[in-house]
């Protein structure tokens, strides 16, 4: 896909992200899905919408806005030769979200050339990720762990003698 298209596409997903309706009823706001898809920007208010019994952000609403950004950027960086899931979440609260938050999701090109590698021969490759979720003044307020799920396609499977991978 071209650079120029590509750009569009994130324009595209960014605005149809911030209608959706589960970020809608939350307060989580897309700020920035880079042109190259490998930076993402979130950020979430705190409202009566997403605020739990005690007055901080609500946990399933911290954990929403970090939900499909890895994924989402691991599809459009390996494009349509693989299959990319989301395998499993974590989350630990670290500190209670008193107000508005935001999170950063960030891949490199050696995270996609580790992905490349370990799925030529047709394994599956099980990346660990992780996104830190802030406040205003930069406190840590929650630490998502993400799981993928990440294979080559099976009619561009080929045979490699050295299938074993690290995982990062």
């Amino acid at each position: 896909m071209s650079a120029a298209r590509l750009a569009r596409k994130a324009r595209w997903l960014r605005w149809a992200m911030n209608l959706y309706p589960p970020y809608l009823g939350a307060g989580v706001r897309v700020r920035q899905i880079s042109a190259d898809f490998r930076q993402v920007r979130v950020s979430m208010g705190l409202g009566w919408y997403n605020r739990n019994y005690v007055g901080t952000q609500f946990g399933g609403s911290l954990y929403t806005m970090t939900d499909p950004f890895y994924m989402l950027m691991l599809m459009e960086n390996l494009g349509r030769d693989y299959i990319v899931w989301d395998k499993a979440a974590s989350i630990d609260f670290v500190s209670p979200g008193k107000g508005p938050v935001h999170a950063e999701f960030h891949i490199d090109e050696a995270l996609l050339a580790q992905v490349r590698h370990c799925t030529a021969a047709g394994d599956k490759y099980l990346p660990q990720l992780e996104v830190e979720v802030r406040d205003g003044a930069g406190q840590l307020v929650a630490r998502v762990h993400k799981t993928l799920y990440v294979r080559l396609k099976p009619h561009l499977r080929q045979t490699t003698e050295d299938s074993t991978c690290k995982q990062i």
